[in-house]
């Protein structure tokens, strides 16, 4: 392929910039002299492009850093175990306003910018929706010029990539970093030194105070790299700084002189295990200690690293530091920030304990992402001892002052000390990490109403007893420049030229869309940019499974983390209940319909693997049967990730959001269908609630147990009974208790069936099975009607506005964090 770029009558945004050239030479000149290429594949031009892009975001990421630090403002640094980021070339190209440029130069060289942009691979570094989130609000961030950089680390190996054999899943390594990461820069001048095991003792200090100093430690080095997260077209371009760990020494030269190989890199291979796997397996001793390795040596890198930015700026004047500093703990994960801050504090800079105890109670705010009591993280009170001794002592004065107080100002409810300890006591004490993340933080709020609602009242009630005002919610969001305007370009086009572009930078404006519903030549339009995205879906699909969607057909939707409480066994079941109509010759009425169902199970998570295996073989069998040809196609879409998604969600016309009420904190891939016309079947939960609202209970199928129902259902849940007395349920449980799906491996859903009929089944399945099979006939009947169905969709798309990621974090900015926009004196 040759190397010649010659521009087409391009213009560059940047063109008045002496430093950089035009695209097509900045591109020639990188594939000659930076990357040496004498023979550019797709490769070396994708990285040609992400190398001048990010060339381009340079000189604004340091005015942007300057401005932050000559301002003096409060900045926010967002302390987060995930940032599922995906790919970053297009959204830089959009966000920056030069992606026609870019588009034209590669096609001076004979190649599309949409081929060169798939070289890249997705940043996995996440597992599912609470990555994703960080993700967005670091676009919103800087969308919004707020001081905000995000604090992550540098997974070696992202989420694990996903392949199906026989049905299973089987798990392979995620090699993100395998041909380098143009978009980050190395900053080896701010690398930390993190501290593990050891032991501490006391000390008097030059003016004869007690001190205590943490020795002895196996100490690694965090090495950061930055990543530029740019604003929409406002000149701001914020950081993702990535932590890396490696060893102090390379190896031990004397083991190396002794023969010794293996054991002269046993430090160096230790301290790298720290960055190189996203969540390891914590289901053995050893993975546990290295995921909570991973939590503090996040937490311990950001905070010397903000600490020691402060010093080079103020010298060892703290006392602003809290008005000047906020971190936001995504979930419990970073928790250790609140005792380590204490340890930096006072072991490292000379603080006392009131000091110190009162500058982390002002910059810690802390975000609940879970419901599920047995997703609070808590960590063994043994393991903390040895892994590090120093936090431990902290907490448990954190403990013992918090009690006290607690004894004090409650008398009259002597239980409560127990019931809100930091330390659960028993044979084998633990840490709860959630409730360490409550006492130290001014603000803990949740990510949508319900879920708020209910850790006031439910899960955290002890704890707003004490603290009333410290608990208030910030319901989720996404960004529409991802997941409408660059993952949906046909209806960007449309909506450019309908409300104008506006909408990309104020999300609210997609209101105005909600006119339109009643033009006929509009909704035409609308259908035309539905059918081309189902056709690019189809594609997709058949390039990833081997079947082909009929586009014809309603696109059935359900891609999410594989989990119990997400119930896709309650989609399996409805696939199985419409093959038993086409079995039966019930299908005069029926709409035909394409289910695709993605996602990862945790690896150690034995019954969502199970249900993997399941939704395999069902659409085995009903995809090999003739009579299901036109009316009903089943697969399982292998390696979900961000990249896929965009694909998928313009795509969808049915949205299921269908998790047990009460169990979901929020979701935010119910946000992303909305955006792109979707129509929702769900529950009431999480931040469904709040969708069917600004929607409208027209505009969405609701179906199920309400969150306070679901409480009363299990007082006396009796899912045989319901099974007994409905014969459409029965015969879906015969057919799966029958063998059908499993014919050559008997008993293989033994515990998915055993699970269904169980009255101390949580999930409630079979509770909501036939209010679900009666929704989704409503589903059908609408969708016949297609001018019915197409005004819905309009709608939905024209009151997601709320869903903005942009309008939650203004929320975050207003009302926790307290920080104004870098561009403040441009509004």
């Amino acid at each position: 392929m040759s190397n010649t770029l010659e521009p087409k009558s391009l213009t560059d945004s940047h063109a008045h910039d002496p430093i950089l050239e035009p695209l097509p030479k900045e591109l020639r000149r990188h594939l000659h002299f930076t990357l040496d290429s004498e023979d550019a594949d797709r490769n070396a031009y994708y990285r040609a492009c992400a190398i001048a892009v990010r060339d381009r975001l340079h000189r604004d990421w340091r005015q942007t850093r300057g401005r932050a630090s000559e301002g003096d403002v409060r900045r926010v640094h967002y302390l987060s175990l995930e940032f599922l980021l995906g790919r970053s070339l297009n959204n830089a190209i959009q966000n920056i306003g030069i992606d026609e440029n870019l588009r034209n130069a590669l096609h001076g060289v004979g190649l599309d910018l949409e081929e060169v942009a798939d070289v890249e691979h997705d940043a996995g570094l996440g597992n599912g929706g609470l990555g994703r989130l960080a993700a967005c609000f670091l676009d919103s961030c800087a969308n919004l010029a707020l001081p905000v950089t995000g604090y992550g680390i540098r997974y070696e190996f992202g989420m694990f990539h996903q392949r199906i054999e026989g049905g299973h899943q089987v798990e392979a390594p995620d090699r993100w970093l395998r041909n380098g990461n143009p978009w980050e820069i190395e900053r080896t001048e701010d690398t930390k030194t993190i501290r593990f095991y050891g032991h501490t003792e006391r000390y008097q200090d030059e003016s004869g105070r007690p001190k205590i100093r943490w020795v002895a430690t196996h100490d690694v080095l965090a090495v950061p790299f930055d990543m530029p997260i740019p604003g929409y077209k406002n000149g701001i371009v914020n950081t993702l700084r990535l932590w890396k760990s490696t060893t102090t020494d390379d190896f031990d030269l004397d083991e190396f002189n002794a023969g010794s190989y293996p054991e002269s890199v046993a430090k160096k291979n230790d301290a790298e295990q720290i960055s190189m796997v996203l969540y390891p397996n914590d289901s053995s001793e050893n993975g546990k200690e290295l995921r909570l390795k991973q939590q503090y040596f996040l937490v311990s890198a950001s905070l010397q690293d903000v600490l020691n930015k402060w010093v080079q700026k103020h010298g060892k004047d703290f006392k602003d530091f809290g008005g000047k500093n906020c971190f936001q703990l995504n979930d419990t994960h970073p928790a250790c920030a609140i005792p380590e801050l204490m340890r930096l504090l006072m072991d490292e800079h000379g603080l006392e304990w009131d000091e110190s105890w009162e500058i982390v109670t002002r910059c810690m705010a802390y975000t609940n992402h879970t419901l599920l009591p047995e997703a609070l993280e808590r960590w063994s009170v043994q393991l903390f001892s040895r892994l590090l001794p120093r936090i431990l002592e902290i907490i448990y004065e954190i403990n013992e002052r918090f009690l006290a107080m607690v004894t004090t100002q409650f008398p009259d409810d002597p239980g409560l000390r127990d019931r809100v300890s930091l330390v659960e006591g028993g044979h084998h004490p633990h840490i709860r990490m959630a409730y360490l993340s409550i006492v130290g933080s001014f603000s803990v709020n949740g990510v949508a109403q319900l879920h708020t609602d209910l850790l006031r009242s439910g899960l955290f009630a002890d704890f707003c007893k004490i603290w009333p005002t410290k608990f208030n919610n910030k319901t989720n969001g996404v960004t529409q420049r991802r997941w409408l305007s660059h993952c949906n370009p046909d209806l960007r086009e449309l909506l450019n030229e309908s409300i104008g572009v506006q909408w990309q930078r104020d999300f609210s404006l997609i209101s105005d869309l909600a006119p339109l519903v009643d033009d006929a030549s509009f909704r035409e339009r609308w259908d035309a940019v539905k059918l081309t995205n189902k056709r690019r879906l189809s594609k997709y699909v058949l390039e990833n499974t081997g079947v082909e969607f009929d586009t014809n057909a309603i696109f059935d939707v359900q891609v999410k983390r594989i989990h119990e409480y997400k119930r896709q066994l309650l989609n399996v079941l409805h696939v199985i209940h419409l093959y038993d109509r086409i079995m039966k010759g019930d299908t005069a009425d029926m709409t035909p319909r394409c289910v695709l169902i993605g996602g990862k199970a945790a690896p150690g998570y034995f019954m969502a693997k199970l249900i993997i295996k399941l939704i395999n073989e069902v659409a085995q069998v009903v995809n090999s049967d003739p009579r299901s040809k036109g009316l009903l196609q089943m697969v399982f879409f292998p390696n979900y990730r961000v990249s896929s998604m965009e694909v998928i969600c313009p795509g969808t016309e049915l949205s299921e959001q269908i998790s047990t009420a009460g169990k979901e904190a929020s979701g935010t891939g119910n946000m992303k269908f909305m955006m792109n016309g979707a129509l929702t079947i769900g529950t009431l939960d999480g931040a469904n609630i709040e969708i069917r609202e600004k929607a409208g209970a027209e505009n969405f199928f609701l179906f199920g147990l309400s969150a306070a129902e679901v409480e009363e259902t299990k007082k006396n849940y009796c899912p045989n009974a319901i099974i007994g007395e409905d014969p459409e349920i029965a015969r879906v449980m015969e057919l799966l208790e029958g063998g059908l799906f499993n014919s050559t491996e008997p008993g293989i859903f033994h515990h998915l069936i055993s699970g269904l009929r169980n009255p101390h089944d949580q999930w409630l399945t079979i509770a909501d099975f036939r209010s679900f099979i009666d929704t989704q006939r409503q589903v059908e009947q609408t969708y016949q009607d297609r001018e019915a169905w197409t005004r819905m969709s309009i709608l939905n798309s024209a009151n997601s506005g709320w869903f903005s990621s942009d309008r939650t974090i203004q929320q975050y900015a207003d009302e926790i964090w307290h920080v104004k926009s870098l561009n403040q004196d441009e509004k």
